[in-house]
């Protein structure tokens, strides 16, 4: 789901919420108060609580749990049962929410009445909110089946396994919505005469960014893992599907996941296997523990602070490049722990007693002190609390040459803490980085909230025994 699809749900979940409590506003003053008050019928054209204050927080506690339940990070394209149970559960727990926070301490006429305003509140919740919702979703449908809003398809491969996925996008390209760009040659292999060819292997990064491809499906008869890497290397940072043909070696180790052409099993590249409401619940856990941890840590930070200005020259603050999501770079904050210019003969790992290290930043690298400020990354959204270190280009180029698979953690966001420190400890060489990025692919293929706890109650031991170097 684009944004701006993205936009217009939340937009009328918020109106559609805002109807619902000005409608259950005025059945509680017909039912309820002019009931209470049948003597004093002026009582009923005088609000006697804030219908103001309700009318705000009732919606944001509305889109709150919708995006708990992960509607908005599910493509558009999902199923109408899908859509309807998310409606569903999302409406009754905003309801629950707001019934016992607004409505419990309401005076008393008879208490089926709590019953009643309870179900009547869920009720027309569900209602205009799954309303809103299908017709904005059956509109897009119908601009589907029209040509408009189309995802576009770029096949990587033109032999026989790419002849069989056209003929799969060609019979569903109507109510899925995809349309065929062209095709990738692979290795000089000779094509059909019908098939588009856009260009080589070679130029693929500027064929998806001159013809706007949405989705790029690796299908090359005889595929081997070189090949699958290179592809992902090359357009994974332009933040579009990425999918192959599945293997026997995939199909019998249950890699082979449902896609949305013809239902057809693909491999995907990109997907989380995390579901979409735990990436919300993941999501608003980092920004809240993040936020609680810089305040209630803020006078060690000071402190820290202090100490750093004290122990040597330079900034309080060291930044350096990584590479995050998607393969884009951002900048990572720590507390310095070397001296100023400690690169500068080139990038070169820490390790046991090494002298461009102070005396202070011993200290914070023992209990992990240095990397308070990525709390700072996971506000901003370029890191997450759990997931695999991020690393510099100068290292990621060196991994690569041992292990081509390291651009599948670029599906993920980068983390805080991670799996690989857990079980190998502090990465000072590159075959350390390689056996770690090991554990971050087992992390990543098995991703969950509890596998994220677990990680954290793990790294808190590591932490507290002062075991970080």
């Amino acid at each position: 789901m684009n944004r701006k699809r993205i936009f217009y749900y939340i937009l009328f979940d918020f109106l559609a919420a805002l109807l619902v409590w000005l409608l259950f506003f005025l059945y509680r003053r017909a039912t309820n108060d002019f009931v209470l008050f049948a003597d004093k019928i002026q009582y009923f054209l005088v609000p006697s609580y804030s219908l103001s204050l309700s009318m705000i927080a009732f919606p944001i506690v509305a889109l709150f749990f919708h995006y708990m339940t992960g509607y908005y990070n599910i493509s558009v394209r999902r199923s109408r049962l899908t859509e309807f149970f998310s409606t569903i559960i999302s409406c009754f727990l905003s309801s629950i929410v707001i019934f016992f926070v607004m409505l419990i301490d309401d005076i008393v006429v008879s208490y089926t009445f709590y019953y009643r305003s309870f179900l009547i509140l869920w009720a027309l919740f569900f209602i205009f909110t799954y309303l809103f919702r299908i017709i904005q979703t059956s509109i897009y449908i119908s601009r589907l089946h029209k040509g408009v809003d189309v995802k576009k398809v770029l096949i990587v491969g033109v032999g026989k396994v790419a002849s069989e996925i056209t003929d799969i996008i060609n019979k569903e390209a109507y109510s899925k919505g995809y349309r065929l760009a062209g095709y990738v040659r692979v290795n000089n292999a000779i094509a059909d005469n019908e098939m588009v060819i856009l260009g080589n292997i070679n130029n693929l990064e500027q064929i998806v960014e001159q013809n706007s491809i949405d989705v790029v499906i690796i299908a090359v008869d005889d595929m081997d893992n070189d090949l699958i890497f290179s592809v992902v290397n090359k357009v994974i940072h332009y933040d579009i599907d990425i999918c192959l043909v599945p293997r026997l070696f995939e199909i019998v180790i249950g890699k082979a996941m449902v896609a949305d052409i013809k239902s057809e099993p693909f491999v995907s590249i990109t997907r989380s296997v995390m579901p979409a409401w735990q990436q919300s619940v993941k999501r608003v856990f980092d920004v809240v523990v993040s936020c609680v941890a810089l305040v209630l840590l803020s006078p060690l930070m000071l402190y820290l602070a202090v100490l750093i200005k004290k122990d040597s020259e330079g900034p309080i603050l060291f930044k350096q490049e990584r590479i995050g999501l998607h393969g884009k770079p951002f900048m990572i904050y720590k507390f310095r722990t070397m001296y100023c210019n400690a690169e500068k003969n080139g990038p070169l790992l820490s390790s046991v007693n090494d002298n461009r290290i102070t005396k202070c930043g011993c200290f914070m690298r023992k209990y992990r002190l240095d990397e308070i400020p990525q709390f700072f990354n996971i506000i901003k959204g370029e890191m997450s609390i759990v997931g695999p270190r991020p690393e510099r280009r100068y290292y990621i180029n060196q991994i690569e040459k041992i292990a081509p698979f390291y651009c599948l953690i670029y599906k993920v966001r980068p983390g805080l803490l991670s799996w690989g420190p857990i079980k190998i400890g502090y990465s000072d060489t590159i075959d350390k980085m390689v056996n770690r990025l090991n554990y971050d692919i087992i992390y990543m293929d098995n991703m969950s909230l509890y596998l994220d706890i677990k990680i954290i109650l793990y790294s808190f031991e590591i932490i507290l025994k002062g075991k970080g170097q």
